[in-house]
């Protein structure tokens, strides 16, 4: 009885082995037999022409600092700050640092509550200076405060830019 079930056996694995994925094996070795990739040839790259520029030339050399000649006035700039004066409180700390916290009605002057890094509190109203760019503050609401900074360039002109602080609720 042994015998017959060894020679099922046998009979029966002899089957499972064969053809039986050989369409698969033979479609995917075939599947890429056609297709060639195609590169574009490489665009024609130009020589590089070195250009010298001399002071005789209108142009200005590009590697050299532009700053405006001063007038004769030997004013430096009509945006410049008062570095003279004293500084107050909330100008030690950069603006994005401070934080618009409440809003104070006091004599029917407005007043904003500013919390600075130092967790103390500040209140300010039009006039007062701050921020750490001669921040002047222009306009204030229930909601924000207007300010105008002063900002130096590479020429060393001023110009004024102007940014807000939002109510932190």
């Amino acid at each position: 009885m042994k015998l017959i079930y060894l020679a099922l056996a046998g009979v029966l694995l002899t089957g499972c082995g064969g053809e039986e994925f050989q369409d698969l094996r033979d479609f995917v070795k075939n599947s890429g037999a056609d297709l060639r990739g195609k590169i574009p040839p490489p665009p024609n790259v130009k020589l590089y022409e070195p250009f010298a520029y001399v002071n005789d030339t209108n142009l200005a050399d590009p590697f050299k600092p532009r700053k405006p000649e001063a007038s004769a006035s030997g004013k430096r700039g009509e945006n410049e700050p008062d570095l003279n004066r004293p500084k107050e409180a909330l100008e030690d700390f950069p603006l994005e640092n401070l934080k618009m916290v409440g809003y104070v009605l006091k004599a029917k002057v407005s007043h904003a509550v500013i919390r600075a890094p130092d967790r103390k509190l500040y209140q300010v109203k039009v006039g007062n200076y701050i921020g750490m760019n001669f921040g002047l503050i222009q306009k204030l609401s229930d909601t924000e405060i207007v300010i105008k900074e002063l900002v130096q360039d590479s020429t060393g002109d001023w110009s004024e830019r102007i940014s807000s602080l939002q109510l932190v609720e």
